[in-house]
């Protein structure tokens, strides 16, 4: 007989005897105890009914209104958008397939709607493919482009284009595109004269080929001479921060009321993405330039028909007044006439020409300055120049006075 305490008895073979009432006490608390752990081990929620559907949807909190400078921009957008177009350059259009997320090549930008009479206006180097494989006698009611225009249903739809002029020395373009009225929402145009450094300035282009791409932005500098992707330099232009990538090459830059102050040409960067430094032709300039084309298919520019000298001459002809000298006249020029001096070659060495200081009381510095001021005025009218003659000898023998020149065609 076993008593508590005793090692149970071995049984043949190694296995060991339980009393049967014994066992079953054991095996019961052993159940017990394997229970109380495994219902220990189990998280908490394994104890739950699953979340409905409901129970998981987070509450949606309503949309605020918009803020006044919000809503302000919003409209701006709203009213403008439809005088922004697309337009797409023949030769690349044919030439390439057009896919979202792709490098946009040159001739794939935007252009502005300028009447009602479906004339668009754009970059020259927009157009540029096309038009340099086709010769100047051969342009006259060129198709040339693809124009996709915002109807008032809010559907697009393009339509073909013909040129109608350029003006390579300003980057500018105008075509026509063949379109329904209700199709052709004229840009309003402003005045760039009256813009100011720090003013707030709003970009509608075609990005990367993504249409009706709003930026914003404020202007950060003014009469900068810039070079255009077309190689010319263009003064007076508008630097602005607002973000223009390519294919925002010929598009709207506006002022807060939804004017029209510039068309964007040409950004700083070393990426060829927006650097947070681009450029635009200012409006005023524009003005001046789209009514001769769609009139004349060209521009007849007004001019000095002088020859400027570099800075380095200057400094090397002892010239210390801070202007543009002046290194030629045009022979029989109304430059000439006026009696506008070029720096000349005399007994004693080379003498320094005019220095010209001013043009209609504004301060002339740069080249640019000059160019700026000149292109204020149409053909045939006067710009009074404020010069100093003598530079580079004794001071008491400098004299400044003011010529008057009448304009003429720049040659």
């Amino acid at each position: 007989v076993a008593r508590d305490g005793d090692a149970p008895p071995v049984l043949e073979g190694g296995a060991s005897h339980t009393h049967p009432r014994r066992r079953d006490v054991l095996a019961s608390l052993a159940s017990a105890a394997s229970a109380a752990a495994l219902g220990s081990a189990l998280p908490a929620w394994a104890a739950l009914a699953e979340p409905t559907l409901s129970e998981v949807t987070p509450a949606v909190a309503p949309s605020p209104a918009l803020t006044a400078l919000e809503q302000g921009t919003v409209s701006l957008f709203e009213r403008s958008t439809r005088s922004v177009v697309n337009v797409v350059d023949l030769t690349v259009l044919s030439g390439q397939a057009m896919k979202s997320g792709a490098v946009v090549p040159e001739g794939n930008g935007t252009g502005v709607v300028w009447d009602d009479q479906g004339h668009v206006v754009t970059n020259y180097h927009v157009l540029g493919a096309i038009l340099g494989v086709t010769p100047e006698n051969r342009r006259a009611d060129l198709e040339c482009a693809k124009v996709t225009l915002l109807g008032p249903d809010g559907r697009t739809k393009t339509f073909s284009a013909t040129l109608v002029g350029v003006e390579r020395s300003k980057d500018l373009a105008v075509i026509k595109v063949n379109a329904p009225k209700e199709f052709l929402a004229p840009a309003t145009v402003g005045v760039s004269k009256n813009v100011r450094v720090g003013q707030a300035v709003f970009a509608i282009g075609n990005p990367f080929g993504f249409d009706h791409t709003l930026t914003t932005g404020v202007v950060s500098g003014l009469n900068r001479t810039i070079q255009s992707q077309a190689g010319s330099l263009i003064s007076g232009g508008i630097q602005t921060d607002a973000a223009i990538n390519p294919g925002n090459s010929g598009g709207a830059l506006l002022d807060a009321s939804g004017a029209l102050v510039g068309i964007n040409t040409a950004i700083f960067t070393n990426t060829g993405a927006s650097a947070g430094v681009g450029f635009a032709i200012p409006v005023d300039l524009v003005a001046r330039v789209v009514p001769q084309l769609i009139e004349f298919g060209r521009v007849t520019l007004p001019g000095l028909n002088i020859t400027v000298a570099d800075p380095n001459v200057m400094k090397q002809l002892g010239v210390r007044a801070a202007g543009v000298l002046v290194q030629s006249v045009a022979p029989k020029s109304a430059a000439e006439k006026a009696g506008l001096l070029p720096t000349r070659r005399a007994l004693g060495g080379i003498v320094a020409g005019d220095v010209i200081v001013g043009a209609d009381g504004a301060k002339i510095t740069t080249e640019g300055d000059l160019v700026a001021a000149v292109e204020l005025h149409q053909v045939g009218e006067k710009i009074t120049l404020r010069v100093r003659r003598g530079e580079g000898g004794a001071e008491e023998d400098i004299k400044e006075l003011d010529v008057a020149v009448t304009l003429e065609p720049a040659r």
